[in-house]
């Protein structure tokens, strides 16, 4: 890890992803426009409109232009923008659909991490409810991350570039949400990356990179969100690099001679077009020994990971309609393809259809009043977790950097601000059920990414597993507990030993059950199994998230996620009234 502070012109950290969102507005006030109560929905200006599939792209800040500068006519109708390195949240990308949806359907289109899952498909469950036809789609490009036989478990990295450009150039077509659907998965099918990372990334909350790479190493088969490679190597020739790339994609893909493919050689952040060109130029010759045609090329920065150095080489494989919706016209920000198209009639705006979120219904009269945790209690219990979290922010980042993303802590920071935030708005009155509603809420507006559904289900069952009282006694106390437990188990379906925030959760909820009979033991011993659980997760490899594709290199890491659990659990215990009176 350096110590050395990344250098970053913005204003405040936090509003790193709204300034951007208000600049990109301001510079292509022809082609984008923000719209939603959430303000995260970037939308085609020239695009949308009655009768044609809706194509909704997505996923976390830092990968600019993707993915709110392929937004505009001919290629996608909106973008759902979450926070650094992390999904946006099913009412950010609920946003963008009820933006653009004009009564043929909604096709999403994302990349293949577990928040981006978990989000988009709670967005196409909305879009159901709401009477809206919905698919989702997603990419799966990356070659480095899971062998073949096994390509639904692969990362989606720069290679959303062309299956993107083909769904929206389907829906431009005119084809219906089956037929945009199927041309999305033929783009995916066709389409294999892979990547090589120099320097590490860092976030703009910490200034800190992620981890190390020596001067003479380079990480092969990096993830977009700062995450280690698969392997390092040394560091060898640019042409060396690009025959290893082009030998893994190529045989990945089952390559013959007559093939022909479109490519893309993308910078990472903070590699340039010289030496992007230099890479290219032994891909093309590689083509070239294979009897490969190259049909189109792009070079340049087009899904980056922040101040990354690195490249990475995405080819896709042709067949006449994969190639005429590839050369059909689109304009947006970060790519045009041929002749402007002549401006479509101003759309009209549409009233956005939110949802109505009623909490729960609870007779006071009939709710047990037994327990010293009276709901101005848990308030302060929810107060001093939340501070906890603040004060570990960092710490948790950097556990996250070794086998993730490095965003764990910055995550579960926003989300409890978020919930600081929903407590004092809550009626004096509200009950320890209303309360959870209210941060399950919360968290999930502010958060999305993985963390965003997981805590905002394990706050809902949490909730309604003490919905009967207006206090909590020890036994309530436990029931809480394993309320949040469950809540998390049902929405992630992780198991104990995946080193995830379970191998937390689930013992903490098991000791507490067995604890004595009131709530600050109850909370000591979760806090105590919490603790156990997270120093176990040092011990095997990672099977969930991101971190899974690291295999053995995961092994001696404590998981964040089981981590930020104790934080949690531990505040909570140190806060928690006596129990007698």
């Amino acid at each position: 890890m350096s110590n050395h502070a990344t250098k970053r012109l913005l204003n405040a950290p936090e509003d790193i992803v709204t300034d951007a969102l208000a600049g990109m507005i301001a510079a292509h006030p022809d082609m984008l426009s923000l719209e939603g109560p959430t303000g995260r929905a970037v939308v085609a200006v020239d695009g949308p409109r009655a009768n044609k599939v809706a194509v909704v792209i997505g996923g976390g800040s830092g990968h600019e232009p993707a993915f709110a500068g392929y937004v505009g006519r001919g290629l996608a109708d909106a973008a759902a923008v979450g926070n650094v390195f992390a999904s946006p949240g099913p009412q950010q990308v609920m946003d963008a659909a009820r933006a653009v949806e004009g009564g043929a359907g909604v096709l999403f289109l994302y990349g293949n991490y577990t928040g981006d899952v978990m989000n988009f498909d709670m967005a196409v469950d909305a879009c159901k409810a709401e009477g809206i036809l919905a698919a989702s789609v997603a990419v799966t490009d990356d070659v480095a991350s899971a062998p073949a036989g096994h390509e639904g478990d692969r990362r989606g990295i720069a290679g959303n570039f062309f299956v993107f450009k083909i769904a929206g150039a389907a829906a431009d077509e005119g084809r219906d949400l089956d037929g945009c659907l199927a041309a999305a998965r033929a783009a995916n099918a066709a389409t294999r990356s892979m990547g090589v990372a120099l320097t590490p990334c860092s976030m703009p909350q910490t200034g800190q990179a992620h981890f190390t790479i020596a001067p003479d190493r380079m990480e092969i088969g990096m993830g977009i969100h700062g995450e280690p490679g698969m392997r390092s190597a040394q560091l060898g020739t640019a042409d060396d690099l690009v025959d290893e790339l082009m030998q893994t994609i190529l045989a990945d893909m089952n390559a013959n001679p007559g093939d022909r493919v479109a490519v893309l050689v993308n910078g990472l952040g903070a590699t340039g077009l010289l030496e992007l060109y230099v890479l290219n130029r032994r891909v093309a010759e590689v083509l070239s020994e294979r009897e490969i045609s190259i049909h189109r090329t792009w070079v340049g920065e087009y899904c980056t990971s922040l101040d990354m150095s690195g490249a990475s080489v995405t080819l896709m494989r042709l067949d006449d309609d994969l190639a005429a919706l590839l050369d059909r016209p689109c304009r947006t920000a970060a790519l045009t393809v041929g002749c402007t198209p002549a401006p479509l009639p101003a759309r009209r705006s549409r009233t956005a259809r939110v949802a109505a979120q009623a909490g729960p219904t609870q007779d006071l009269s009939r709710l047990a009043s037994e327990g010293p945790v009276t709901p101005q209690a848990f308030r302060a219990m929810m107060r001093a977790a939340a501070q906890a979290i603040t004060d570990h922010r960092d710490w948790l980042s950097q556990l996250d950097g070794i086998i993730g993303d490095g965003d764990h802590g910055i995550t579960m920071e926003i989300g409890w601000t978020a919930i600081s935030r929903a407590l004092d708005e809550a009626p004096e009155a509200e009950t320890i059920t209303a309360l959870c509603h209210r941060m399950s809420a919360a968290f999930l507006d502010a958060v999305g990414a993985s963390t965003g559904p997981l805590y905002a289900s394990a706050f809902t069952s949490g909730g309604a597993a003490v919905a009967d009282r207006l206090n909590l006694d020890g036994p309530a106390m436990a029931a809480w507990i394993k309320g949040m437990c469950d809540g998390i188990l049902s929405r992630g379906g992780a198991s104990v030993g995946d080193k995830t925030m379970i191998d937390a959760w689930l013992p903490a909820a098991t000791a507490a059950a067995a604890a004595e009979d009131n709530p600050a033991a109850r909370l000591q011993a979760a806090a105590e199994a919490a603790a156990e659980g997270r120093d176990r997760t040092a011990q095997i490899e990672s099977r969930r998230g991101r971190s899974a594709k690291l295999g053995a290199r995961s092994l001696g890491h404590v998981d964040p996620g089981a981590a930020s659990a104790q934080l949690i659990l531990a505040a909570m215990a140190e806060s928690c009234p006596a129990s007698a009176s």
